[in-house]
Order: structure tokens, then sequence, then C-alpha cells
């Protein structure tokens, strides 16, 4: 087929590396699942033993379960503004990589996409998103 060894040679590097990279989010994401899956049955577990152990142990569980509910609308609002700010910065960058490299006039104006878009979560994120007493 081929007779150049540096063209197969090429092509079987980029064959090796893509099942490389394939693999290791296959794995990682397994990995990631199965850490939830386990802090999910712990959490259940002790959440289920202090509702056995009486009045004060389920008024106890009763806190926790709210407490792990704020933590996690915490957590959202953090990374949906972490997220915003993070587009908005790529956007204004790939805007002023395309003002001073594309020939096209208006082709800057293609940065205005994950600008606005980061702009939409920070908006949301800041003013919108439902709030919860801490």
């Amino acid at each position: 087929m081929f007779r150049n060894p540096v063209a197969i040679t090429a092509i079987a590097m980029g064959m090796i590396e893509a099942i490389a990279v394939f693999g290791f989010l296959a794995v990682a994401s397994w990995v990631n699942a199965r850490r939830r899956e386990r802090e999910s049955y712990y959490r259940s577990e002790v959440l289920k033993k202090l509702a056995e152990s009486g009045p004060d142990g389920s008024s106890a569980a009763l806190e926790m379960f709210r407490d792990l509910q704020r933590t996690s609308a915490r957590n959202r609002r953090e990374a949906q503004r972490l997220g915003g700010l993070v587009l908005t910065a790529v956007g204004l960058g790939l805007m002023a990589l395309l003002k001073g490299v594309a020939s096209h006039e208006g082709a800057w104006l293609a940065g205005l996409i994950p600008a606005l878009i980061g702009a939409a979560l920070l908006i949301y994120s800041y003013g919108l998103a439902p709030r919860q007493p801490e």
C-alpha cells in the first residue's frame, strides 16, 4: 500500500495517540462515576442510620440533607460563574485574535458567540438564579 516508512509511522503514531487519549477519557469517566456512586452510597447509609436512631437522629439527618442541598446549589452557582468568566475571556480573546489576523472585516464578530454565552451565564448566576437562604 504505502512504500514510505515515514508516512506509515506517522499514521501509526496518530492512531496510537487517538486510542490512548480516548482510552484515558473512558477510564477517567468510569473512575469518576464509581467515586460518585460510592459517595452517594455512604451518604445514604449515614442518613439511614441517623434517621433510625430516634427523633434526635432524624432531625440531624434532615439538617444534614438540607446542608448537602445548600452546598450543591452553591457549588453549581460557582461553577456557572467560573464558566461564564472563562467563556467571556475566550470570546474577547478570539475577537482580538480574529481582528488582527483575519482579512475579512467582520470575522472578529465570531468571538461574540462565546462572549455572549459567557455573559448570559454570568447574568443568570448573579441575578436570575434562585437563591436559597444561607
